[in-house]
């Protein structure tokens, strides 16, 4: 598509319009192009780019090529004597907009933060010797996302220190905010805590998310005491507050409860291994009562064949004897 100051030139040139029609046109288009229009949008919400045509001489749709094109000259949307042209739309715009003919506004749906920036309405006006621009209007459109209320949530204490460890986070917004910071607030004096930020983008959304950490010191006489995180966006129009925090007093810790304390570790962990201990004893001893009925059954055979030897051995020497007596008594008999 032609450049607008070559649809101009040719548009100018080769009309058969007197002087007048021809300075009436430059004016029409200095005065459009003038002042930029500036908008805003919202994260995929829709942005309203208007044209602002008044349209003074009643030209019909049917003679007009209206488009809009991006800061890098991409077509958004045109309507070619009064028919829409989507072949000339450029992919990133496709099914994305709609055009309030009453109005003369682009509605630019599914915003995205990479959609912010400077955007340009033409107007052409189709005649017999070619197209003549008649209008242009500039708009600016700067696009945000609201952040995340801020979230304290407290940190472990992993220094053994007597202090509060919280951080405030915030998410998904757009664009990076101006401050962070903690609002520390007790019955007399309240203190703010500027504290560095933290931030990351995302690499497709573009969207950032931000925190901050800070450690508070809690006396023994604590009372009364809150934290609250505030959120200054840019620009700064309205802050965003974390629900507070509220800090007690410090519990002491007298050194009884702490042995009771120690006693109660030690006793959950010597309690199982005396149950495993006395299950294995208990384990032992029965294997000890089963075995016990056969050692006491081979004690008694022994002891049976013991004796069936002694009462042999007794009979064979009373046998002897006999025999002796015996042998003894014969030669008296002779």
């Amino acid at each position: 598509m032609p450049g607008l100051w070559d649809l101009q030139w040719m548009g100018i040139c080769d009309s058969t319009m007197g002087l007048n029609s021809t300075l009436l046109v430059m004016a029409l288009l200095l005065s459009g192009a003038a002042a930029a229009l500036k908008r805003r949008a919202y994260f995929n919400e829709t942005a309203d780019l208007p044209c602002q045509f008044t349209n003074p001489r009643n030209i019909s749709l049917s003679e007009l090529v209206v488009f809009w094109q991006d800061q890098e000259k991409l077509v958004l949307y045109e309507l070619y004597l009064g028919k829409e042209k989507p072949d000339n739309v450029d992919p990133k715009y496709v099914s994305r907009t709609s055009f309030d003919r009453e109005n003369w506004i682009l509605h630019l749906h599914s915003i995205q933060i990479k959609d912010q920036g400077s955007y340009q309405c033409f107007i052409h006006h189709k005649r017999p010797q070619g197209l003549v621009p008649i209008y242009q209007k500039d708009c600016d459109l700067s696009v945000f996302a609201n952040f995340s209320q801020p979230d304290i949530r407290q940190i472990s204490n992993i220094t053994g220190r007597s202090d509060i460890n919280l951080t405030c986070s915030s998410v998904q917004g757009y664009p990076e905010p101006k401050e962070m910071y903690f609002l520390h607030e007790t019955e007399n004096l309240t203190t703010k805590h500027v504290v560095l930020m933290q931030k990351s983008q995302d690499n497709d959304t573009e969207l950032y998310n931000v925190s901050i950490s800070f450690s508070f010191l809690v006396p023994h006489d604590t009372n009364n005491v809150s934290v609250i995180c505030v959120l200054q966006p840019e620009p700064p129009e309205t802050e965003l507050h974390s629900k507070p925090f509220s800090i007690g007093p410090k519990k002491s810790v007298s050194p009884k409860n702490d042995k009771n304390y120690i006693l109660q570790i030690v006793g959950l962990i010597l309690l199982p291994l005396i149950l495993v201990c006395w299950i294995v004893l208990f384990l032992i001893k029965l294997r000890r009562q089963k075995r016990q009925p056969k050692r006491s059954h081979e004690g008694h055979e022994c002891e049976t064949v013991r004796v069936e030897g002694e009462k042999s051995q007794q009979s064979e020497e009373r046998v002897e004897d006999q025999a002796l007596e015996r042998s003894d008594e014969e030669p008296s008999t002779l």
